[in-house]
């Protein structure tokens, strides 16, 4: 049931799904008009995971980590993430099920997008350093 339900807010908010796995349990979404390509849904009760790949590290840098960290705290929902191996810089934003509705899956995708919008500039940087 968390999947459909998923599936339905994606449609009445507009984005277009790109991939969609129920077995797996995850959709892959994209929205031009808010900047947002490639965010990962996964739908794993009792939450759902939204990721947002943003750039690759080409090597560890203490700067853009204290910058993103400070970031983190600005951002009202979600927030930067490593992958596993330390070289990709991900937005992550975790929901329970449960009491998921529509306003609050909204307001997850409302803050990635105005996290692009505002920081983009930024983020580009980070991912041309080598």
């Amino acid at each position: 049931m968390p999947f459909a339900k998923v599936e339905k807010y994606l449609s009445d908010v507009g984005y277009r799904v790109v991939t969609r796995n129920r077995k797996e349990g995850f959709f892959i979404v994209e929205s031009e008009d808010e900047g947002i390509r490639n965010l990962i849904i996964g739908v794993t009760p009792p939450i759902i995971i939204f990721e947002q790949f943003l750039f690759s590290l080409h090597k560890d840098n203490m700067e853009i980590f204290k910058t993103l960290l400070i970031k983190n705290r600005d951002i009202i929902h979600g927030g930067f993430a490593l992958t596993e191996d330390g070289k990709n810089v991900l937005f992550r934003y975790t929901l329970q099920v449960h009491n998921l509705d529509q306003n609050e899956f909204g307001a997850a995708l409302n803050s990635l997008s105005f996290l692009l919008s505002e920081y983009y500039e930024q983020i580009i940087q980070f991912s041309n350093q080598k």
